[in-house]
Formats: C-alpha cells, sequence, structure tokens
C-alpha cells in the first residue's frame, strides 16, 4: 500500500512526485478490473486519452490521482477534451486513487466509462487574460452524481477488497454500453433516484416520488411512471436489484462494497 519514494529522489514538485510515484503503484500493484489480468500495461509517455491498458480484454484506464480522503470534486483537465473523451468510443475507464501524506493509498477506485456523462462534468470559469493560458476552459467531475454502482473500488478507507467482488461489481453494469444514449441515461438516472433511497429493500411508490425530478429532465414524457417501471424491470434482469414481490425490491450488494 506504500509508494516506492526511492523514484520521487531528485523532484522538488508534489505535483511530479505524485504522479511518477502513484502511476508506478498502479502498475506494479494493480489488475484489470474486468478480466482480473495483471499487470496492467502502461502507454506511451503523454498519450491524450489513456495512462493503462489490459492486454487481455483491452480495457483502457486512464488515472487521477489527489492528496488527501476521497471527496466529490476531482480536478480534470479541459472541458472540451472530456466532452468529446464521453463521446467517443475510446473514451477510458477512469482510476481515481487518493494517497495520504506519508504517501500510502488510501482510497482506490474506478469509474468504468459507461457512467461518464455530460452531468457529471463541472465546467470551470476561463482563465484570466492574464494567465499563460488565458481563457482556457477546464473542468472538474463530480463523482457524487455517479451511481453507486458505477463507484468500484479496489481499495477502500485502506482495507484491499476481494478482487472476485471487484470482478463482479464492474462487469455487471457493461451491458449499458450496448445501450443508446437516450436509453442509457434513463437507466443511469433510475439508478440514482435508487441510490437516494435510504433503506436496502424499497418499494415502487417510493420511486414514484422522484416523478418530479425526471419530469425536469424528461419534460415531453408523458409516461414517467412507466419508464420507471421499465429501467426497474432492466435493473433487476441485470441482477442490480432484486424483486422481492408485490412491487417491493432490494439492492444487491457485493461484498464489502
Amino acid at each position: 500500500m506504500s509508494f516506492n519514494l526511492k523514484l520521487a529522489e531528485g523532484y522538488q514538485s508534489n505535483s511530479q512526485k505524485a504522479r511518477i510515484l502513484t502511476e508506478n503503484w498502479v502498475l506494479n500493484n494493480s489488475y484489470c478490473p474486468s478480466c482480473g489480468d495483471l499487470p496492467l500495461n502502461e502507454f506511451e509517455n503523454n498519450r491524450p486519452v489513456a495512462d493503462f491498458y489490459c492486454k487481455k480484454c483491452s480495457e483502457e484506464f486512464e488515472l487521477k490521482s489527489k492528496g488527501g480522503k476521497l471527496s466529490n470534486t476531482i480536478t480534470d483537465g479541459a472541458y472540451s477534451t472530456m466532452i468529446e473523451r464521453i463521446y467517443s468510443e475510446n473514451n477510458p475507464n477512469f482510476f481515481f486513487l487518493t494517497y495520504s501524506k506519508n504517501w500510502s493509498v488510501n482510497d482506490f477506485l474506478i469509474i468504468p466509462k459507461q457512467f461518464f456523462t455530460e452531468e457529471i462534468l463541472i465546467k470551470r470559469p476561463p482563465l484570466a487574460p492574464t494567465a499563460r493560458r488565458a481563457g482556457w476552459i477546464g473542468c472538474n467531475i463530480d463523482i457524487s452524481k455517479v451511481a453507486e454502482s458505477g463507484k468500484v473500488f479496489l481499495v477502500k478507507n485502506t482495507k484491499i477488497i476481494d478482487p472476485n467482488v471487484v470482478n463482479q461489481s464492474f462487469n455487471k453494469t457493461l451491458f449499458l454500453r450496448q445501450k443508446s444514449s437516450d436509453a442509457k441515461g434513463w437507466i443511469l438516472n433510475v439508478m440514482k433516484c435508487v441510490d437516494e433511497i435510504t433503506t436496502d429493500e424499497f418499494n415502487l411508490e417510493e420511486v414514484y416520488k422522484f416523478e418530479p425530478k425526471l419530469r425536469l429532465k424528461y419534460p415531453n414524457n408523458n409516461f414517467i411512471k412507466d419508464k420507471i417501471r421499465q429501467q426497474l424491470q432492466i435493473l433487476r434482469d441485470k441482477g442490480i436489484i432484486d424483486f422481492v414481490g408485490r412491487g417491493k425490491y432490494k439492492k444487491i450488494k457485493y461484498g464489502n462494497i
């Protein structure tokens, strides 16, 4: 769980140290969440799309890291680049790694690429005219807007999660990649509604309470409740929730996640 500090000797910038140490840690300690193969392979430096890839299943990954505890907001690069990635075929999955002051891993999670939508990107104000990159617009990633099924922890609060649990959690939502943008949007929105219900068991009426919220997103749809039921059926069929009976459902959890 600790970084190889010898690699950072001679570097003064903490950001440079963090980049070298975290990338090396992932390369030497992680595995592919999709197929379990290890080790991951590193792309050539300065590749614009991803940092690592799996030779066995060809999944690609980009790493974002920060010191301290995991927060909802993660700083990213150019807003326009992220928008392009969301709609491109080679959009990578995202690893997020947080580390402590003594350079060891706190949290390490992956957000599969199918959970990246415009909604989770926060556009930052343009840089001032006096800045070196005047007018440049960056963005932050708001992971609080990602459904819980889209946050797959490999390490959580310094505790290593069983790789079999990681594999199950990662692969159970791959079906979303085959959905159209509109169909995927409906499923993700209903996933978030289910997440906001605080109990593991819930009923249909509790999900119907989110109808006004969904109507704001789909003002031209006059059959919101029908769409809710349709998405719940999909989530049931994919093993994300379980149908208990008589309009009652239960969230399915894997291991300790």
